[in-house]
């Protein structure tokens, strides 16, 4: 045993620094109070308090940091989407997030691996063909590759012509990566607190004080706290939220599963995704296998896993890669996604005064970490609306302008 190691084991106090302080009391007054402490609303929190200097921030969690869907994805970022509102924004994430654990002096374990989207039709090369044009135009890198190159890339797929669905091509993207979900949040949330942020976990928001047309608090389980102005980030959660604050989301909540296999030596370095299969697969630092499919077909608020996703996800897998029939499922899980009807989220303002939302991100919230957190804050520090997150403003689906994402969403439909 290292003597380092010893010395450390025999100290009568823990050494080591605390990622985070002991939790406070709740006071009855706050500048900014940020329901959810998952990566969304930490990350705000920390923007806040670093780009503004707002400090007198309270994120409220009815369970703990970063234990809803922030603990339950499987931490696939991206910036190859369809619309150019899409792609500029998840661009800026991937920007911001190449360089978080230097910022938040934190390590997210940031792994730029490759993401390939599958095309098995003439439809899907024509779709994949059209977002590769879109992100080159906006400077992402992705291109549409042909067997021969997704051959070079992935050795271990199963590109046989004889199958149900062939590979007819793939949208190669470069700069697709994956980091540790639960890191993210640590880190964000270390760092807010550095800043004198406080976060309370165990403190479940139960109403929103109104009055004439504005926020002007909330009641919680451990009493109730005024404020200047709110934040709602609770993923599954917003609608019912967002009742309570006195309106309604064009959301509905599904339940989105998942698993991981036994560790395996490494054998896949790209991230693969077929649309047309509902499927997607990586390989996580540790050997495991992080596979998902669509969402479940019916609205839910619950977390619970079933056979029929897993035996459908494995037939699906089986024909990408057949040599993993006698490998072992260790885990199963399932978040609850907020899904819009154009596939984009819901950022900025609402018809509450000084109440602002970070909602209905369905499958692709966590990659928008860093940059929803980022322009939240600006939004909430200024007023102001930033132009990045203006086109995801509620009112679009009052005014019929919806934002058509679906074709990039791969697996969430």
């Amino acid at each position: 045993m290292p003597f380092a190691l010893l010395k450390y084991g025999l100290k009568r106090e823990y050494p080591a620094e605390r990622h985070f302080p002991p939790q406070p009391e709740l006071k009855s007054t706050y500048d900014v109070v940020i329901i959810g402490g998952g990566g969304h609303g930490l990350a705000a929190a920390y923007y806040l308090a670093k780009d503004y200097g707002i400090t007198d921030v309270a994120v409220l969690d009815k369970g703990y940091l970063g234990g809803g869907n922030t603990a339950r994805n499987t931490a696939i970022i991206r910036a190859n989407y369809l619309t150019p509102e899409g792609v500029r924004f998840y661009a800026e994430s991937i920007a911001l997030f190449k360089e978080l654990s230097q910022e938040l002096d934190f390590n997210v374990l940031y792994s730029e691996r490759g993401h390939l989207t599958l095309a098995h039709t003439d439809a899907a090369v024509r779709t994949s063909r059209w977002r590769a044009e879109v992100n080159k135009h906006l400077g992402v890198d992705s291109e549409l590759i042909f067997p021969d190159q997704i051959r070079k890339l992935v050795p271990s797929l199963n590109l046989s012509e004889d199958v149900r669905y062939p590979i007819l091509g793939a949208l190669y993207h470069p700069p697709g990566a994956i980091a540790r979900h639960d890191a993210v949040a640590w880190g964000y949330a270390a760092a807010a607190a550095r800043r004198g942020v406080e976060l309370h976990q165990k403190v479940e928001v139960t109403g929103v004080l109104r009055a004439n047309g504005r926020a002007l608090g909330v009641e919680t389980t451990r009493g109730t706290v005024h404020c200047g102005r709110i934040l709602q980030a609770v993923s599954g959660s917003s609608s019912l939220v967002a009742a309570m604050a006195g309106f309604r989301l064009p959301i509905h909540t599904v339940p989105l599963q998942a698993c991981v296999s036994q560790p395996l030596k490494p054998f896949l370095d790209p991230i693969v995704v077929s649309g047309s299969l509902h499927t997607y697969i990586s390989q996580s630092a540790r050997g495991e296998l992080v596979m998902g499919g669509e969402t479940d077909p019916y609205g839910v608020y619950a977390d619970r896993s079933t056979l029929e996703f897993k035996e459908g996800l494995i037939a699906h897998m089986l024909e990408l890669f057949p040599f993993l029939a006698e490998i072992k499922v260790l885990r199963q899980w399932a978040g609850m996604v907020d899904m819009t009807p154009d596939f984009s989220p819901v950022m900025g303002k609402t018809p509450v005064e000084n109440y602002y939302i970070d909602a209905g991100w369905g499958t692709w919230g966590f990659k928008a970490t860093p940059v929803s957190g980022k322009r939240m804050a600006e939004t909430i520090a200024t007023g102001r609306v930033p132009e990045l997150i203006e086109r995801f403003r509620l009112g679009r689906f009052y005014e019929f302008k919806q934002i058509g994402e679906r074709g990039a969403a791969s697996v969430g439909h």
